[in-house]
Formats: structure tokens, C-alpha cells, sequence
């Protein structure tokens, strides 16, 4: 790269976002539903209603309920009948993946490969969960979606600025640098800033605002500390995975900030037990949320 940065833009985070709201929004209904389960009163009756109004949405979440990653032994034929089994808090976890990933199918894989990323970011949900579950944090499937969506920004970014993202990427597997310093390079923020923006316009907790919006900086955490120091462990222990999977072949590695061991009390010798647990939970993930009309990997 030349000594000159590119500063592809002077747009901060927040109107990065603003400005691709129509091309990022979720669907009318997931917002609805997201409103709906932080009502106490609601039923499962009225959820089902709701969500049934998306037959795309609801086709998928009956998909993922009767997978195997649940192990239902009857099968589940409506939505309201998955949310009594599933639960609400789970329920808005999957409704936000299975939207999520079909609201960004259209970032091309010339400039960004979307399967390597809903992969990386699908395991590191995974991990993000068991790690939780070895917390003893309560409602862990919380972290399943923070996991999923901590490098959502990095889809706006290539939405936006498709040719900085080659470059970026270029840069950062050439010069041995993470994607985050070279992006700050680039554009003047990364994609971390970008993330937590698009959790405030989906309405999203603030705890989760933070696990996106720091989770290469847990030590900057107000509210949601746990939340993101687990997704920071998660996010570094799925680097790790890939590169001995020579999935990426040049990453560069963070290390784990040792504030984030200090508050989730883990240390690295957690890190094989739940590389073992992870791997049948990951392929289910995998097969379930990942579209089928996404090319293999």
C-alpha cells in the first residue's frame, strides 16, 4: 500500500449506516417480532401469527427447528408450536439469523466470499454459546447471536465500498495485518464501529450493540462486559480454528485481551473442550441457517 491512505470516505460509522439502511433493513416482520418478544405478555400464539405472515421466514425457522440440531423427536409443523419448544428467547436468535444472512445474500462474492464468512461468524456463534454455557451465563443462546453478528459491518462495508474490500483484503493477507488496522487505514473506521452502528438501527440490546461493536476491544464494554469478552475469546478461538484448518492461509492472529479471561474466569486450557463440542454443532448450524442456493465453500 502507498504511504498515502486511501480514505475511501469521510461518512462516519453511523452514516455508513444510515445511508444503506433500505439495503441492510430486516424484514418488516423480524422487527416486528424483535418488539414483539420484549413484551412479557406475548404468546406463542401471537408470535406464530406474526412470523407466519413471511412464508420465507417461517419456511426456514420450521427448517431449523426440525433439524437435527434440536433433536425434536416429533415433527414441528407450525410456528407457534416451535416457539412453545424452542422458547422466545431462542426463537429471536433464529429469527434474526435465518434474516440476517438472507438480508445480505446479495453482497457478491467477487468482493466479499459469503460462505467463508457466515461460517466464520457461525462458528464462532457456536463457540461464543458453549463458552457462555462454561460461564454459567444465564439465557446463553444470547450468545449464539452475538457470536453470528460481531463482523456483520464488514458486509456493509463490502456493500458499499466493494473495491476498497479487495483492497483491504489484499493488504491485510500481504503485509501480515488484521483486516481491522487496514480498514482503519483505508476508510477511516472498521468494521467493528460499522457492526455496532447496524445493531442501533435494527433496535437491537445494547448488550448486543457492545459484543458487536467491541469485540476486538472488550475492555471499552459498559454495560454487556461478560457478553463481549465471551465473544472476544470466540471470535480469536475461531481464527484460530480456521487457520489450523488452512482455511485462511495468512490470517493474523489476536490474542486473547487477558481482561476478557479476567472477567469470564477462563483460561486457554478451555479452548480444546469446546473445539470438541463445537464441531457436530457447527455442521448443524451450517446446514440449517446457510442457504442451499449459497455455492459450496
Amino acid at each position: 500500500m502507498s504511504e498515502e491512505k486511501i480514505k475511501a470516505t469521510n461518512l462516519t460509522p453511523k452514516e455508513l449506516v444510515t445511508g444503506s439502511i433500505r439495503l441492510v433493513s430486516l424484514p418488516e416482520v423480524c422487527i416486528r417480532v424483535n418488539e414483539m418478544l420484549d413484551d412479557p405478555s406475548i404468546t406463542a400464539v401471537e408470535l406464530g401469527h406474526v412470523i407466519s405472515q413471511d412464508t420465507s421466514l417461517t419456511a426456514r425457522l420450521l427448517k431449523i427447528v426440525n433439524s437435527s440440531y434440536y433433536g425434536f423427536q416429533a415433527k414441528i409443523e407450525t410456528v407457534s408450536r416451535a416457539v412453545t419448544v424452542v422458547g422466545l428467547r431462542e426463537l429471536r436468535g433464529l429469527v434474526i439469523a435465518a434474516s440476517a444472512v438472507e438480508t445480505f445474500s446479495n453482497v457478491s462474492d467477487q468482493v466479499l466470499n459469503k460462505v467463508r464468512f457466515w461460517r466464520h461468524s457461525l462458528y464462532c456463534g457456536v463457540i461464543a454459546r458453549l463458552l457462555a454455557e462454561q460461564c454459567h451465563v444465564l439465557h446463553s443462546e444470547r450468545l449464539f447471536v452475538a457470536g453470528l453478528l460481531h463482523d456483520i459491518g464488514k458486509l456493509i462495508i463490502a456493500q458499499r465500498f466493494p473495491t476498497e474490500t479487495r483492497m483491504i483484503t489484499l493488504e491485510a493477507d500481504s503485509a501480515q495485518r488484521s483486516e481491522l488496522e487496514v480498514e482503519q487505514d483505508f476508510l477511516g473506521f472498521n468494521h467493528a464501529e460499522v457492526g455496532g452502528e447496524l445493531m442501533h438501527a435494527w433496535s437491537m440490546p445494547e448488550t448486543l450493540f457492545e459484543s458487536v461493536a467491541y469485540h476486538h476491544a472488550p475492555r471499552d464494554t459498559r454495560v454487556g462486559i461478560m457478553e463481549t469478552c465471551l465473544v472476544h475469546i470466540a471470535n480469536i478461538f475461531t481464527d484460530e480454528a480456521e487457520q489450523g484448518l488452512d482455511m485462511r492461509t495468512s490470517v493474523c492472529l489476536q490474542a486473547v485481551d487477558p481482561f476478557a479471561w479476567e472477567i469470564t474466569g477462563l483460561d486457554e486450557s478451555i479452548k480444546e473442550h469446546v473445539f470438541r463440542q463445537a464441531g457436530p454443532l457447527f455442521t448443524e448450524a451450517l446446514e440449517t441457517i446457510l442457504p442451499r442456493s449459497y455455492p459450496p465453500y
